[in-house]
């Protein structure tokens, strides 16, 4: 399988190059009617790829720090994905490259640097002084498994633990071993006949850094004094230690075990502990029982916490421990503070916590003001100085994936008072009861945001709502929320649901998203096959009864010209020949039933509500449209869609056919089966044939993409599920026969404009133009009424015009350009509120047609022509508009096939940008189509990837890189340039806080009573060298190359001193680290001189 995906990529890169090196191909006419050339700006030089920023949730997270001092957090992933939060607008992504889970992290408190402990037993020292974070030093450790790792607060050598119960010494300077090394059978000695286990936690005493306390899973914990080099006390406990915490004033430690209990020791009482608490135990009589008899064993506390105050009674702060009988219960953070205990219960399980204290010194009163969670799917700040411990309102984009991410929309350079205006109705939804403070996790500064054009992305997801952010400046921030599902019935449980569901779950999940920026109309389809429209209102309005449509899509046909559009991949066996009866549809596969008796029919899959509906400012329900049941057959999907406020029009398609609906006057315009839009063109010569029952299963359609079936139709039949595809198979028998293909034609873009609809018409008109899985572009012609009262009067009458065009595989986008090359949106009208009446009403209303393009006047000369831009999966052409000759052609990809394909602006022109299947990213210029980017990005994707992928114009592009994550791209030369200075910086100098004032605080490193010359301790000099086949040391790639990037910014002059003393450092310590190499062979050879002497110093000659 392996073999088979590497293969299936390096086909895709050859596909990939070998369909850019092919030309472009214009298409030769007649010396009369050539095309005028068109002066195109945009070069390869203007295109490079890059990552951007990349927000959300991290995807599975697994470990959690922060400093106290620069105000950092970072949080660690189960694939090795590093983020770092700083105060809201600063973040950061990095990747360790072997994608081996963080099992934790420790900051070099005020030092700008981290160091990570991966799953594969390597420790990283990041340095985060640069804007984008790189590896300065790797340390693998070859022989032991690390479990543990500390460092202490102003030192530089870091304690590892192992899963051998052995504890290393690393200087975080050099990322080297020191030769001293603690030993588990020396720590516990006699004290255990058995190995301790693993090491699960190290911390020094507060007041004595001499002191080193280690505790083993087993529940033996030992105090190490590491200048005597043996253990001061050891404390045993019959039950497994899961984490350590000491109380600041050294003298008392707390434990934390699987049972449940919590275990309170005396650092000089080593017997027994001197209380034992199990905080969710049963209690008798309100008290809990008496030594001697253990209270009922709770589940394990996995971390615990010992916090005091100048002024109270110390925090103890656990996660877990609850009593097994309390089944359904949500994980909990328990706070115990003096008398009072809270459990406060939260949405996901708990991965990690951490307590925020005033000071980063483990002797002084820690003085904790709130906890930092981290939960499976979320982030949670609580504030311990409040009553009721609230929490702060999470300022960072965490909640993308609060309902699982179906779909993805991106627009930039949209209209500069959308965001405002989103924004203040978004406003009244904030949830109330936030801790009144300011968010604590405030360090770093914001980047200079050299792009100032508005962007929105917009995200539907499975439970029916839609979310607009606002993408501005490479930062995000939620801006409004729409629930699109409030305008159903619900049911109230599962026996409760309607049995006209088509999906398992997930019913009112969101497929496509159709929005007009300008006119702020917006367009959703379901998977239950239901479209709504909205109108934006400031206005908050109660409507009586919610405007709906029922259409239906299947056709029983009387004639072989006009043949049905199939339902679903017909039986194998064909039907018959002509046949001019209508062909009763089937109820399920094996029967076939001639009456539709007791089958459901005409009834959608959802149920609109018939009560009045409040609805508050934002984005107002317009008209309900849904698909119904034919004959026990369930509607299928739609697959593509589009709405025009010019025209006062919605249309929509699946694979049965396509419906046009005039939103103004709720009125169905047109409802044609694929084959009748033909009319007697059609080339595949179909015959009407009996549909087949097929009830969609949740998660069909996640895990392949076939020849029957379209991106589009298969974004969200389970959105939830998020099955990888590396193959992305596309077999045309890999569904369904090759007869069938045909029959299974789906339509697959739809583009409203105002051009020419034949090649007679010496004026543009407006028009729909249809795109179908099979490659066919049709175009429908649009009569509309005069504005004003007559457009709500008249009926708008829509004839297919007859143009076929061709291109190879489905069509994904079209678009239109004029004589000049310049884009040509479609028309739309401008937003007004339509909830106040106005005295200019007439006025408005006789703009309604105002087409924002400068169209070509009725009296235009046939030479000033346009040009249709299509793009298919394989291929894209230029048509030259009337003559409907193909001006241009280009073969995107033979072997793979593209997955989203956007006609874009950038650097005042435009180009068409496409995203393969086999990973590539490429762009061509328009209108000639030549290839100017080909890059291969993604390694191998899915389908979660697949149904997210958008370009926007200038050069920006996202997707969905997990379920919880947006990434951000760019593919413009010039932002990547800039991105440098557009991002945050993470390090800011900040003073380190005076150390608590005490008199004899002396050491050079340390903040206890009891300093440590840890480098007397560790150094060579006194415990010699480590073994070399302990740990391998790797250089990391960010040293003199990270800061160079740095470099760059407003603090160049500086930062590029800064690099010639660094550059200077890393030589001289280059040469100092080849003078100890040459020092350490001297030594070397010395020893063994010396021990081959001793070896035959008393043998004699004839005895060698």
């Amino acid at each position: 399988m392996r073999k088979f995906n590497i293969r299936k990529v390096l086909d895709g890169l050859t596909a990939g190059s070998s369909s850019a090196s092919q030309q472009q191909q214009p298409q030769q006419h007649p010396s009369g009617n050539r095309e005028p050339e068109i002066q195109e700006t945009l070069q390869s030089e203007h295109f490079q790829l890059c990552k951007t920023v990349r927000h959300g949730f991290p995807y599975q997270p697994s470990a959690l720090a922060f400093d106290p001092v620069q105000k950092i957090l970072a949080v660690g992933t189960q694939t090795g994905a590093l983020r770092l939060f700083g105060r809201p607008g600063v973040e950061c992504y990095c990747q360790h490259d072997s994608g081996a889970a963080v099992i934790q992290l420790q900051f070099l408190i005020n030092e700008g640097a981290l160091v990570s402990a991966l799953a594969d037993d390597t420790l990283h020292l990041w340095n985060l002084r640069q804007k984008r974070p790189a590896i300065l030093h790797s340390l693998k450790f070859c022989r032991e498994r690390v479990t543990f790792c500390h460092l202490p607060f102003q030192s530089k050598w870091l304690y590892v633990g192992t899963e051998r119960g052995n504890i290393h010494i690393v200087n975080v300077e050099s990322f080297t071993l020191s030769g001293y090394v603690i030993m588990w059978n020396k720590a516990i000695e006699l004290s255990s006949k058995s190995h301790p286990g693993p090491v699960v936690h190290i911390s020094d005493n507060p007041m004595d850094e001499g002191k080193l306390l280690i505790g083993f899973e087993s529940g033996t914990v030992v105090l190490w004094d590491l200048k005597s080099k043996k253990a001061d006390y050891r404390y045993t406990y019959d039950e497994a230690i899961h984490s350590v915490a000491w109380h600041h004033e050294g003298k008392q430690f707390i434990c934390s075990h699987s049972d449940g209990t919590l275990t309170i020791w005396n650092v000089r009482s080593p017997a027994k502990p001197v209380q034992t608490i199990t905080p969710h135990g049963k209690y008798i009589l309100g008290k809990q029982l008496k030594d001697g008899k253990k209270p009922e064993p709770c589940k394990p506390i996995l971390k615990v916490e010992f916090k005091t105050t100048r002024s109270g009674e110390p925090f103890i702060i656990l996660s877990g421990g609850l009593s097994y009988d309390t089944v359904g219960r949500r994980p909990c953070l328990t706070v115990m503070h003096g008398k009072s205990t809270a459990v406060l219960e939260m949405d996901y399980s708990i991965v990690d916590f951490l307590t925020l204290c005033e000071t980063p010194y483990p002797n002084d009163f820690q003085e904790p003001y709130a906890v930092v969670v981290l939960l499976e799917k979320d982030l949670v700040l609580i504030d311990l100085a409040q009553n009721g411990y609230p929490i702060f309102e999470n300022p960072y984009p965490l909640s993308i994936h609060e309902s699982p991410v179906t779909c993805c929309e991106y627009f930039a350079d949209c209209p500069v008072d959308l965001i405002p205006a989103l924004y203040s109705v978004g406003a009244r939804q904030k949830r109330q009861g936030y801790s009144k403070k300011e968010w604590p996790i405030n360090g770093g500064n914001w980047g200079l945001g050299a792009q100032s054009y508005p962007e929105i992305i917009i995200t539907g997801h499975a439970d029916g709502s839609v979310k607009f952010w606002d993408a501005s400046a490479i930062t995000l921030q939620v801006l409004y929320k729409l629930k699109t599902a409030k305008v159903f019935e619900k049911s109230r449980n599962k026996d409760d649901r309607p049995n006209t569901d088509i999906v398992d779950e997930d019913p009112y999940a969101i497929q496509i998203i159709s929005w007009c920026p300008e006119s702020r109309m917006l367009c959703i389809a379901g998977v239950s096959a239901h479209v709504i429209i909205y109108r934006f209102s400031k206005q908050e309005v109660i409507t009586e009864v919610i405007p709906m449509l029922e259409v239906r899509l299947l056709y029983e046909i009387n004639d072989v010209e006009t043949p049905e559009g199939e339902q679903a991949p017909p039986l194998p066996t064909p039907v018959g020949g002509a046949n001019p009866q209508p062909i009763p549809p089937q109820s399920h596969p094996s029967t076939s039933s001639s009456s539709s008796d007791g089958l459901r029919d005409n009834v959608p899959c959802l149920k609109v509500k018939n009560s009045p509906l409040k609805q508050s400012p934002g984005y107002q329900t317009e008209l309900v449209i849904q698909l119904v049941w034919v004959g026990g057959e369930p509607p299928q999907q739609i697959t593509s869609l589009a709405v025009n406020s010019s025209y006062g029009l919605v249309v929509f398609g699946n694979c049965n056919g396509i419906a046009m609906v005039d939103y103004l006057q709720k009125a169905v315009l047109l409802n044609l089966g694929t084959i009748e839009l033909y009319g007697s063109n059609d080339p595949y010569r179909r015959e009407p044939r009996s549909p087949r029952k097929s009830r969609q299963p949740s998660g069909a359609g996640l895990c392949d993409i076939s020849e029957g079936s379209v991106i589009p139709e298969d974004r969200c039949k389970s959105p939830t599920s998020d099955v990888k595809d590396n193959s992305f198979s596309r077999s045309r028998s890999s569904s369904v026969t090759s007869i069938d293909k045909e029959s299974r034609e789906a339509i697959s873009a739809l583009h409203f404009c105002e051009t020419f609809t034949r090649k007679a018409d010496s004026a543009p008109s407006p028009c729909l133009w249809v795109g179908t899985t099979l490659g066919t572009v049709l175009v429908i012609a649009l009569n509309l009424p005069p504005g004003g009262e007559q457009r709500l009067l008249q009926p708008v009458i829509v004839s297919p015009s007859g143009t076929i065009l061709r291109l190879k595989g489905a069509i994904l986008r079209m678009a239109f350009l004029d004589t000049t090359g310049c884009l040509l949106p479609p028309a739309y009208e401008a937003w007004r509120e339509h909830n106040v009446p106005e005295e200019k009403d007439e006025k408005e209303k006789s703009k309604k047609r105002r087409p924002v393009s400068v169209s070509p006047s009725s009296s235009q000369e046939i030479s000033e022509n346009q040009y249709a831009v299509i793009c298919s999966e394989k291929q894209a052409k230029v048509i030259s508009l009337p003559t409907q000759n193909c001006a241009y052609k280009q073969n995107i990809t033979e072997t793979s096939f593209v997955l989203r394909g956007d006609i874009v602006a950038l650097s005042n022109s435009i180009c068409l940008a496409c995203f393969c299947a086999n990973g590539h990213i490429m762009t061509f210029s328009l209108p000639s189509l030549r290839p100017l980017l080909d890059v291969y990005y993604l390694p191998l994707t899915n389908m979660r990837i697949a149904r997210t992928f958008c370009f926007t114009n200038n050069g920006q592009a996202l997707y969905l890189v997990s379920p919880t994550e947006i990434q951000r791209l760019t593919y413009s030369q010039e932002t990547c340039e800039n991105l440098q200075e557009m991002l945050g910086e993470l390090f800011t100098p900040v003073e380190t806080p005076e150390a608590p004032n005490r008199g004899f605080f002396k050491g050079l490193f340390g903040g206890g009573a009891q300093s440590l010359d840890r480098e007397e301790l560790f150094g060579e000099s006194s415990s010699g060298k480590a073994s070399r086949s302990l740990a391998q040391h790797i250089p990391g790639p960010g040293g003199i190359e990270g800061v160079k990037g740095a470099a760059s910014g407003v603090v160049g002059e500086l930062a590029r001193a800064r690099l010639a003393l660094d550059e200077r450092g890393q030589k001289l310590s280059d040469v100092e680290e080849r003078t100890a190499a040459m020092l350490s062979s001297a030594d070397s050879f010395s020893k063994h001189a010396h021990e081959m002497m001793l070896k035959y110093k008393d043998k004699k000659w004839y005895q060698f």
